[in-house]
């Protein structure tokens, strides 16, 4: 077959991009059209989204692909991060600018809730891990602050499903971005409206869910003009990133626990893929999540915080005047001596530190142990900690799930970094296979194929991946160090 051209809108928390999946039946290859940055704003001492500057991005974009592929080009999706979102009027208008996750707002709000709503019934509603960035904190804490802005909805769309809204017109919210929430019920597959009517937020504002793969209406007359294109489908891929990148996994094992993912990034999400949500009180002890997929599909995983230590110690090494971009921190890292100083990255002072490497070098302080020296030792504390880390949540999810992982498949932007990667292994004693890079993109133009006829199954997908990138497997050393530091890893966590 001819290639055909599927557009994919990649919103991360760091930029945006509008792509081009091109795929002959076979192979798929991805061509960028257009980036853009993004980033938290602060708005009046808060931290907020600029939806509006996104959307500019977005249109750019169109108007590249319009230009470079004219009418090859069959559908357009959006994938996002999750948990943050937008409310609307009746008359659509936006009812002020959307918080960013990390928005001091939350501070708290998770315990305030577990004292009206006991934890375990929480949990029982809606299987979701416990983060004060959840929607319901979210919501919890603009009752508590903009009552009125919550009297006036009409309508809470998730951040893809708004501009999926912007490019055709729809009003619902994909089912693997409305898992993140912790509004929604996975044994029920809908909204959790009795949780909510126990936290008195209005369950009306949330609309229909529907399921990746649907076709939400043809691109705006007016959007389609401004940008050279036709009134091409827009389909709902699966919206949350996490959700897209776990689609393009290149494993043969579909529907097995008997493999693991990493999709690595700012958040590491670490998980297995199950027929159903996993809600048991072993779960709950845990703090594992349940997060849609494809095919009705759930992604039994646990948010870890990822490469936002390392993000953000770079960025603090660029404030300081040493600029040095990631390949350059690693190598220094790798000859940086090895277990000096460990971090549990999920500490609460690594989620919006004024600095990170002040807040490693404080917590080490604190627990009695050498503060890394210089640059490389900082980011040799972040990798080996993130590993270890894994360790642990890869037993959590084994035991979850009564199967144990052969393989550990790391997708996304970190699984460009080799460090990381030998340390996973070493870590885990599994061999780890890495790639594909853009995992996210891929998931989210596949899917599209498949809602156009030109792919039949999940499994199909992840065929297509394997056939268009050639992912590297590393495989353990056997080395003993590694247990000897779980056992200090584990004291730090506790």
């Amino acid at each position: 077959m001819s290639e055909q051209c599927y557009l994919g809108v990649d919103l991360g928390a760091e930029s945006g991009r509008v792509v081009a999946g091109l795929f002959d039946g076979e192979t798929v290859r991805l061509e960028e059209l257009h980036r853009f940055s993004n980033g938290p704003v602060r708005v009046g001492g808060t931290l907020r989204w600029n939806v509006l500057g996104l959307w500019q991005g977005i249109q750019q974009g169109l108007a590249a692909a319009a230009s470079r592929f004219g009418d090859s080009i069959q559908s357009i999706g959006v994938d996002t991060w999750g948990v943050d979102y937008v409310l609307m009027t009746e008359q659509d208008e936006l009812l002020g600018l959307p918080w960013h996750y990390r928005d001091d707002r939350t501070t708290g709000m998770l315990a305030s809730a577990c004292e009206r709503v006991p934890r375990e019934e929480i949990f029982a509603a809606t299987g979701l891990q416990f983060m004060e960035i959840n929607t319901l904190y979210q919501l919890l804490a603009m009752k508590r602050d903009h009552p009125e802005l919550l009297d006036r909805a009409r309508r809470l769309l998730l951040i893809p499903d708004y501009f999926h809204w912007l490019l055709c017109g729809s009003r619902v919210v994909e089912f693997t971005n409305a898992t993140t929430t912790q509004c929604f019920d996975p044994s029920r597959n809908g909204w959790a409206s009795e949780l909510l009517g126990r936290f008195e937020l209005p369950a009306e504002i949330f609309p229909e869910v529907v399921p990746p793969g649907t076709s939400l209406g043809r691109l705006r007359d007016d959007v389609a003009r401004a940008a050279g294109l036709g009134r091409i489908e827009v389909v709902a891929p699966a919206t949350h990133d996490t959700g897209s990148a776990v689609a393009a996994v290149p494993t043969d094992r579909s529907g097995s626990a008997s493999w693991t993912y990493i999709s690595s990034g700012t958040w590491s999400l670490m998980g297995a893929e199950v027929p159903a949500a996993v809600t048991g009180p072993e779960t709950l002890e845990v703090n594992a999540t349940n997060e849609g997929g494809i095919d009705g599909t759930f992604r039994l995983l646990k948010n870890i915080m990822g490469l936002w230590l390392v993000q953000e110690c770079r960025r603090a090494f660029a404030r300081d005047g040493r600029d040095v971009d990631y390949e350059t921190l690693t190598r220094q890292a790798s000859e940086s001596p090895a277990f000096v100083s460990l971090v549990d990255p999920d500490d609460p002072a690594f989620l919006k530190p004024d600095c990170m490497p002040t807040a490693i070098r404080d917590f080490c302080r604190r627990t009695g142990q050498p503060e890394p020296s210089d640059d490389a030792a900082l980011v040799r504390c972040a990798l080996q900690s993130l590993a270890l880390k894994y360790r642990d949540v890869l037993e959590q999810i084994e035991s979850l799930t009564g199967e144990r992982s052969e393989v550990i498949h790391v997708v996304g932007g970190g699984s460009q970094n080799q460090l990381l990667n030998q340390f996973t292994a070493d870590a885990c004693g599994r061999p780890v296979v890495a790639g594909p890079v853009e995992a996210t993109a891929l998931g989210n133009v596949l899917v599209q194929a498949r809602a156009a006829g030109a792919l039949g199954s999940l499994a199909d997908i992840r065929t297509v991946v394997a056939n268009s990138c050639g992912p590297t497997t590393v495989t353990p050393t056997g080395s003993s160090h590694w247990d000897e530091a779980r056992s200090r890893f584990a004291d730090l966590c506790n």
